[in-house]
């Protein structure tokens, strides 16, 4: 496991990559199948407009909270509504360049800013955040001990984390990413959750609620092949991933056939 000296080193050359988005054929092959097909199923079987519903109700009141949105670039989904509404907004992120335009978006908050900073590095003093939004970006540190320290040291007294990150904990998506890893252009910081890995979130954190994504409904893609109506596949989907929604919150068994795992985490007394 890295130490901390050694991920600061690697997160200078991910905050490059994140400038240049300079990707080889490996790496574009697998953005093209992740952001083209899987977000096709997620779309037709509703999951990603479910999961930023399930977070904008997971924010609660903002108007009391100190926000951190962790990894935001140039600003997710959320970023306007929770610097609209918290009463007070960082986000951060390691490239210079989509921070830029992140304040030039934030301009018409005053109680919102955004920076160039490493979350780990020493260069990032502020902490008592009552929330921290980490869309995709837990994954992104290998050494999770460290990441959980950190996180502990950042959020105030009973301080929650809203995540979302990949799972590495179906079979078949392991094979494939050992089979793409040697190849890919940002495995330094691309860390997908191992059973190990949300063992050491559930026993740091008190877990309010967790939902898996694109477990039996994964499928979907291969539904796709058959000769039924895009109506009936659409509602194999959809009745698929109704269970791997459902299910997932209590059963581990269902949650690691998943592709993602959102999180509501709370920080212990």
């Amino acid at each position: 496991m890295k130490s901390k000296h050694t991920i600061l080193e690697i997160n200078i050359k991910q905050k490059e990559f994140y400038n240049t988005k300079k990707k080889n054929s490996a790496t574009r092959l697998w953005s093209k199948f992740r952001n083209g097909i899987l977000n096709k199923i997620k779309k037709n079987v509703g999951v990603q407009d479910q999961a930023y519903v399930l977070h904008k109700q997971w924010f609660g009141h903002l108007s009391d909270k100190k926000v951190l949105d962790l990894g935001c670039f140039s600003g997710n989904y959320w970023s306007m509504h929770l610097a609209e509404n918290a009463k007070e907004y960082l986000g951060i992120d390691l490239s210079d360049v989509a921070i830029e335009k992140l304040n030039e978006k934030l301009q018409q908050f005053p109680n919102a800013e955004a920076k160039t900073v490493d979350f780990l590095s020493d260069e990032f003093a502020t902490d008592n955040f009552d929330l921290i939004y980490a869309y995709g970006v837990l994954h992104h540190f290998e050494n999770t001990t460290i990441l959980i320290d950190r996180l502990n040291e950042k959020l105030s007294s009973g301080g929650e984390i809203i995540s979302y990150d990949p799972l590495e904990t179906s079979l078949p998506i392991k094979i494939l990413r050992t089979l793409y890893r040697p190849f890919q252009s940002d495995a330094a910081w691309e860390w997908p959750f191992t059973r190990k890995v949300f063992y050491k979130f559930q026993n740091s954190f008190n877990i309010i609620e967790r939902r898996g994504v694109l477990g039996k409904s994964k499928w979907i893609v291969l539904i796709n092949m058959l000769p039924i109506s895009d109506e009936k596949k659409k509602t194999i989907g959809q009745k698929w991933h109704k269970e791997d929604w459902d299910n997932s919150t209590t059963s581990d068994s269902v949650l690691f056939s998943c592709m993602h795992v959102t999180m509501l985490m709370k920080k212990k007394i």
